[in-house]
């Protein structure tokens, strides 16, 4: 029976919508920095959505249909009991899976009813693994897992809410996505990376209100919101887990130029069985965040060029026995919550202008975009000190192609998979904390420098480059080998001292051709390779082989 907590991962996920884009424009930007300079720094194809007229109803229909193939390297993992029941000696066993095909469609209807009402959806016809290529073995634990072909079958509604404009404010009522700042603790899903894809995202049952107070031609706003968390970081309703929250915000906006705070005190609950069902406990989380988040941007000095910066800081306290050990099971104490980390963003993007990009899109583009983001998460090496310190960023805030998206996002997943054995003794109830173990592919525990580059010879055309150099930021202990084995390793059984996460380099192109019928067509590939540090050792002192991965990349956005 497993009896020490399970791995640490951050007990809260902080949910606010973007509000800043419900409530009636009334920023006044300078000029001197384009409105579109998001699209500057990241083209994602799509369309804008046209504004509400006060006179009249609209229905639109946007979205996209993206198709993905990925061939990579194999690595070893830690061998689950059953692995090595059926081939005895077994210890480490990869995932065996070397290509995979994987797509979506995803639709976003909208009506607005004048410039008051709007009703606004986002499904996911189909996501998902397809028949062409491999699955996954022994990683059912990953929020995505990749080990079943449900390509075709896997529905997912993500919105569906109503909002209201008042002459006091926003009111949004109904499913909502949650996004605040570089969304690395709360992240919609649906915001394209330079390099990877948004899977999933925080979803909310909400009601919010959002406001000016000091009337709506302000910078300033406040927002407040009450939540049943549909999905997210910690908690899933599919699985029984019922977290409740309240938000309240405060930012300031003008034009690209933001700084705002917002606190969120979260009750999270999940009715447990031990053995015959007669024997039940509760899962529980009491928890407060605070984030604050800040970015700007100004123009460089006689060039039509501009530096842009952005950071966003958490820390999270609070309590909770989803994590504990035997002695605080038996006498009902609670471990403590401490976790916290960041991310900050230095840049400059030169500005170009076309005589046509298509789709009556805007003539300017950048041309060279260059950017240095450095991270920190919190680590927790010692599962038995009652304090909960391990922070893991929102999966879909990528950080490079291997190194946290593949090699220990699926180290996390085969380590709660392992745990979650059903030939391990007394296996009837699951692990303390087995649920929050997987990263499914956020940074945790690890300090990053991640520079990149995009280059567009033509508005049409990017060529990306980027690098990876990671170190942990506290010794990595596998919470499985630790209660099977007594011995505090690595997740291969190396020495957990080692904090060298490895170097990893990326590149990229895309080029975006625009269509018939507002259709928007984008071909492309990606890459990457992983040279893997000492914290990839394995007991023997051996280190992982040089990783890989190729994806080629197809879309269509309408």
């Amino acid at each position: 029976m497993l009896r020490a907590p399970m791995a640490r991962r951050p007990l809260v996920s902080i949910a606010l919508a973007a509000v800043t884009a419900t409530i009636p424009s009334a920023s006044r930007a300078d000029d001197a920095i384009p409105k579109d300079l998001p699209r500057l720094l990241l083209d994602t194809g799509r369309l804008e959505e046209p504004p509400p007229d006060k006179d009249q109803l609209r229905f639109t229909m946007h979205g996209e249909y993206q198709l993905r193939y990925q061939a990579q390297r194999t690595f070893p993992l830690t061998a689950t009991t059953s692995a090595m029941d059926r081939r005895p000696g077994l210890v480490e066993e990869s995932t065996g899976q070397r290509h995979f095909t994987h797509h979506w469609l995803r639709v976003r209807p909208r009506l607005l009813l004048r410039d008051t009402l709007q009703l606004v959806g986002q499904l996911d016809v189909v996501t998902g693994l397809l028949p062409f290529g491999e699955r996954a073995r022994d990683t059912s634990e990953d929020l995505t897992p990749r080990d079943t072909f449900n390509g075709f079958d896997n529905i997912q509604l993500r919105w569906l809410y109503a909002q209201v404009n008042t002459p006091i404010g926003v009111l949004r009522i109904g499913q909502q996505p949650n996004h605040w700042g570089m969304g690395i603790l709360t992240n919609d899903g649906d915001h394209p990376p330079l390099f990877g894809d948004y899977r999933y995202g925080s979803i909310s049952e909400r009601v919010l209100f959002a406001t000016r107070p000091g009337g709506k031609d302000t910078d300033f706003v406040i927002a407040v919101a009450g939540d049943l968390v549909y999905r997210d970081n910690t908690a899933r309703l599919s699985r029984g887990d019922h977290a409740f929250q309240g938000v309240l915000a405060a930012f300031y906006e003008h034009g690209f130029d933001r700084l705002g705070v917002f606190s969120t005190l979260r009750h999270q609950t999940t009715d447990r069985t031990s053995g015959p069902a007669v024997y039940t406990y509760v899962d529980s989380l009491d928890a407060l965040a605070v984030d604050a988040h800040g970015r700007v941007a100004v123009p460089v000095p006689n060039e039509k060029a501009f530096f842009f910066a952005e950071a966003e800081g958490v820390v999270v306290l609070g309590s909770t026995n989803i994590v504990r050990t035997q002695d605080q099971a038996l006498d009902g104490s609670r471990t403590s919550v401490l976790a916290y980390g960041g991310a900050a963003m230095l840049g400059v993007v030169h500005k170009a202008e076309a005589k046509d990009v298509g789709q009556g899109r805007a003539s300017a583009y950048g041309d060279l975009v260059a950017q240095l983001e450095a991270g920190y998460a919190s680590g927790d090496s010692d599962p038995y000190d009652g304090t909960q310190r391990r922070l893991v960023f929102d999966p879909n805030h990528k950080v490079g192609l291997l190194l946290f998206d593949e090699v220990l996002r699926f180290q996390t997943a085969r380590s709660a998979t392992a745990a979650a054995d059903p030939l391990l003794a007394n296996s009837q109830r699951r692990s303390p904390g087995l649920d929050q173990l997987p990263s499914n592919g956020g940074v945790f525990g690890a300090q990053y420098l991640n520079p990149t580059v995009i280059y567009r010879p033509r508005p049409w055309l990017d060529l990306k480059g980027g690098a990876v150099i990671a170190q942990a930021t506290a010794d990595i202990v596998d919470p499985y080998l630790l209660t099977t084995t007594g011995s505090y390793v690595n997740y291969r059984g190396g020495n957990p001292r080692k904090k060298d996460l490895g170097v990893e380099l990326d590149a990229g192109v895309e080029a975006r051709f625009p269509l018939r019928a507002g259709l928007n067509l984008a071909l492309g590939a990606q890459g990457g390779v992983l040279f893997p540090g000492g914290a990839m050792e394995n007991a023997l002192g051996e280190r992982l082989k040089t990783q890989w991965v190729t994806i080629a990349r197809g879309g269509l956005q309408f």
